[in-house]
């Protein structure tokens, strides 16, 4: 995004006037002002702040030499410029499973916990400022290191809960899915508001009265007021001395958090569909073939599932972005991903007949799905029926779309005499003359080139392999 003077600010960072994110010939870029510049001189010298960055829970950061600079466009008010490795692949809170904001809060009360004995707290408490590599948060907001004056609260405790704890209660005690409170609300549901969707019942859950209700209350007694927020925090009790220790509550309470997903049809996909395991070796065979012939930076898996298949495309791949509608799903693919990894799949939960559209101010804060990295190969494996005939999306504007996307893709099409089509059929008029295999290879032709076709052991699924014509 040209901000003035033509610098391409990064969308969202507008946020931290000081501490604002560019781009120059592909590199991530800091500009600070002469105040952030300052608390960055002072906070980088610190153990702790070593330590994070060795256990890779803070982004690495170099100070880009003053002779370096003039060739990188900064903005005409940066003291000084900083530099950062870039993510893979740029998400969001609201596309990520229960386990990634409860490690991202996590990750947030670990920071503050090892910074404050050494006088540095964050101004922020926000899962903006953590993306995911792989299954790994990491923290990338520099600019929120600040040094902690001695009569200073945790101000950033009412953004900690709208944006993240309130949304994991609602999640682990209403089953109330995290992602769509924090798609509608970028900034967080409000505690005011975040009260209302908690019953009386719900008090006796750890945490509900002291972080929703007493907060709502106190938030409430503080609007009526003219005293300055920072001002009411202190005087209830929110001093200095007791940061730590709040901080350290909040982490047993969410460490504490628990959701389990409840078993659907795919969750147990694999195990539960007769024709998965039958297809399995043919179909894994065919994945490996295609993502081993050549290495690739980024590839996405559509409709991933519990990702057996990403992790085929993970061996061949810099990153691979596993999304799935299914909340289980990606919850167990992110735990069992902890578990034995491997290190470069990120899991999202991503409805692709609604993906996550461009969202914020003009736009332009949140970028849409197909504008922060456009894959080199696409998976759409036991998808497209669930596009065409479940979502009611038109197969060739589906194909479009794989065409605007994508340079190479591997494509599997049930036919309707599939068990799971004629499921999606069965309380349907059969208005679907757009859906065959021979539509689709139609619709391909625009655009891609049909190299290697096999139809999967039960027989009534076809593997395609499609090149982008040149």
């Amino acid at each position: 995004m040209a901000g003035t003077g033509g610098v391409d600010y990064a969308a969202g960072s507008f946020r931290d006037r000081g501490a604002r994110v560019f781009h120059a010939g592909g590199r991530v870029l800091r500009a600070l002002s002469a105040t952030a510049l300052s608390d960055w001189r002072s906070i980088a010298q610190r153990p702790f702040f070593a330590h994070l960055q060795s256990r890779g829970d803070v982004v690495p950061t170099r100070e880009v030499p003053p002779q370096e600079q003039a060739a990188l466009r900064a903005p005409p008010w940066a003291a000084a410029v900083l530099e950062h490795p870039p993510v893979p692949f740029w998400s969001y809170p609201y596309e990520w499973c229960f386990g990634m904001l409860r490690d991202a809060a996590l990750l947030h009360l670990r920071i503050l916990h090892a910074a404050l004995p050494e006088g540095v707290i964050l101004k922020d408490a926000s899962p903006y400022n953590v993306q995911f590599q792989g299954f790994r948060p990491l923290f990338i907001d520099i600019g929120s290191f600040t040094p902690h004056r001695a009569d200073q609260p945790w101000t950033a405790y009412r953004q900690f809960c709208e944006l993240m704890l309130v949304p994991l209660f609602l999640q682990a005690y209403r089953g109330i899915d995290l992602q769509v409170v924090l798609r509608g609300e970028l900034e967080g549901l409000r505690i005011d508001q975040a009260s209302r969707w908690f019953s009386g019942r719900d008090w006796l859950r750890p945490g509900v009265v002291a972080h929703v209700v007493l907060h709502g209350w106190l938030q409430r007694y503080a609007q009526r007021g003219t005293e300055r927020t920072a001002d009411t925090l202190q005087a209830s009790g929110f001093t200095v001395a007791l940061i730590q220790r709040n901080v350290e509550r909040l982490r047993r309470l969410v460490e504490r958090l628990r959701w389990q997903p409840r078993r659907t049809t795919w969750t147990d996909y694999d195990a539960a569909q007769p024709h998965v395991q039958l297809d399995r070796d043919t179909k894994a065979e065919f994945v490996r073939r295609v993502c081993a012939a050549r290495h690739r930076k980024l590839v996405w898996d559509l409709g991933s599932n519990r990702g057996q298949y990403a992790r085929i495309a993970a061996e061949f791949a810099d990153t691979v972005v596993a999304m799935d509608q299914d909340h289980g799903c990606v919850e167990l693919l992110y735990r069992d991903l902890q578990r034995r990894g491997p290190d470069n799949i990120l899991p999202l939960r991503i409805d692709l007949a609604n993906p996550s559209p461009a969202l914020g101010w003009r736009g332009r804060e949140r970028l849409r799905l197909e504008d922060r990295g456009r894959p080199e190969l696409t998976l759409c494996l036991g998808l497209i029926h669930h596009l065409v005939i479940g979502a009611n999306l038109p197969l060739d504007e589906v194909v479009d779309w794989f065409g605007d996307l994508t340079r190479e893709l591997v494509l599997e099409f049930p036919c309707k005499s599939d068990p799971l089509v004629q499921r999606l059929l069965r309380n349907k008029a059969d208005q679907y003359d757009d859906y065959s295999l021979e539509a689709l290879e139609s619709s391909l032709r625009p655009r891609f080139d049909v190299v290697e076709r096999v139809r999967l052991p039960s027989g009534a699924r076809v593997l395609l392999h499609a090149v982008a014509k040149e």
